[in-house]
């Protein structure tokens, strides 16, 4: 039985440039890659693969020296045309030349009645082989899930509130059969409950709708209702010693796709979104693909900055990057690499902030899309305690000084003030209104680390 929960605190930021309700097949990128900076908790990634090999959709391309059980896969198929490493030999990514044929690896293939009857031990083997494990994230700290932990509870966001982020109906259109089965696979992989997070106020696909073993639970609210970290804190919060999975409808239907037909399947839909796209819109692709193909030819201008995700906690790739491992749009905006006077306390009629007196317009007509550049209209100074952290984080947690502690590195007072219930995605917004300019994501996941490393 699912919970109904409202919340009141945040902030939706509607910007220009949402992508239309439109599928487009085009001639796929010539390459694709896989990034280990794409995966927290990545400890000394070993490549298992060299320049000149080929590989298919599946093969494994790198493993954790921590975890050698867990492999991090090719996406699709053909050679292998750079490893790419960065100082002291860090590994960047691996980059994989497409051979437009898409040939997979073989894994086991099961019927619906021969899942039911598999061990958890059996299905955990055939996740870990096929490269799909890695979407499984673990709270705390937001890194990729230990195998060997059995977790209380897996809850899956099953909407987007991020600036410009795509309809998830579009995304998972026609997947109820493998949602469902990697439903009744992920369940048996948990000692508790597996929860689908939905938003009440919008249609729900029947992908979620309809599924069966699994609490559909419904929330409404502004940004960040649709992150699963502030989720899981309304539905069961993470102690010390708690341990949680998360997972992206997208990876759930990975999981069906892989023990009803034996593959792994890395084939998407992409939303390419922002105000200075000329056709925003959604392309069929997969994953770690590069963008070029999908910008080249379709900005209103070259002055921009392209972004692997959202706004708010999306990375910058440039206009020859690729698209991240957890990523389903690129976000372009105009670049803000402009000097702007006192810009920290400026009003203007294209602002957009959570503060009356410097977004005035934004509040008169809330509803209108707007376009936003990347200036952050000031300079970093003293930590300024206003209150407002408070205002656009719907947890029961003190964002204010929990960052303080962070800062201080007061271990006690870091567990006190919740360090284990967020990554950095919850608290993203902070960092948005923030008048002392913040790093803020960048703090909280330093918090993580020393916290995980002490």
């Amino acid at each position: 039985m699912g919970k109904f929960i409202r919340l009141k605190k945040g902030f939706t930021i509607n910007l220009q440039g949402k992508a239309s309700p439109k599928v487009v097949e085009i001639d796929q990128p010539e390459t694709f890659v896989i990034k280990p900076t794409d995966f927290q908790g990545l400890y000394m990634p070993k490549p298992t693969v060299n320049v000149g090999d080929t590989v298919k959709a599946g093969t494994p391309l790198f493993h954790d020296k921590k975890h050698e059980n867990v492999v991090y896969a090719a996406p699709v198929s053909g050679e292998i045309v750079e490893v790419k490493r960065g100082e002291k030999r860090k590994l960047l990514e691996i980059k994989n030349l497409d051979d437009k044929k898409v040939e997979h690896e073989t894994f086991n293939k099961y019927s619906v009645s021969e899942i039911a009857n598999l061990s958890a031990t059996s299905l955990k083997e055939q996740i870990l082989k096929s490269g799909i494990w890695p979407a499984i994230i673990q709270r705390p700290y937001g890194i990729v899930a230990d195998p060997a932990v059995t977790p209380k509870a897996i809850h899956i966001s099953a909407f987007d509130t991020h600036p410009l982020a795509p309809d998830y109906s579009i995304l998972f259109k026609g997947q109820d059969q493998y949602f469902q089965v990697g439903i009744d696979v992920l369940k048996k992989l948990t000692s508790g409950t597996v929860h689908i997070n939905t938003h009440s106020t919008s249609e729900i696909s029947t992908v979620f709708s309809q599924v069966k073993g699994a609490d559909v639970n419904k929330f409404s609210g502004p940004h960040p209702v649709g992150c699963v970290g502030v989720q899981i804190h309304h539905i069961d919060p993470i102690n010390k010693g708690d341990v949680v999975w998360t997972i992206n409808p997208f990876a759930v239907i990975q999981v069906g796709k892989l023990f009803l037909n034996g593959v792994y399947d890395t084939s998407r839909i992409l939303a390419i979104t922002g105000s200075e796209v000329k056709n925003p819109q959604y392309y069929k692709t997969y994953t770690g693909a590069s963008v070029k193909k999908f910008i080249e030819g379709n900005l209103k201008q070259e002055h921009v900055r392209v972004i692997s995700g959202n706004p708010l906690t999306g990375t910058a790739i440039g206009k020859e990057g690729y698209v991240g491992f957890f990523d389903h749009h690129i976000s372009v905006l105009p670049e803000g690499d402009y000097y702007e006077f006192i810009g920290w306390i400026t009003p203007g009629a294209r602002k957009i902030s959570f503060q009356r007196s410097l977004g005035l317009f934004s509040f008169l007509s809330p509803g209108k899309e707007r376009v936003a550049d990347t200036n952050t209209h000031g300079e970093p100074r003293a930590f300024v305690q206003s209150g407002i952290f408070e205002q656009v984080t719907p947890m029961d947690i003190l964002p204010t000084h929990l960052i303080k502690s962070i800062m201080a590195e007061d271990f006690d007072e870091m567990e006190a003030l919740g360090i284990y219930e967020v990554i950095e995605e919850d608290l993203a917004l902070c960092e948005f209104v923030d008048v002392s300019k913040h790093k803020v994501q960048a703090i909280i996941r330093e918090g993580i680390d020393l916290i995980q490393n002490s």
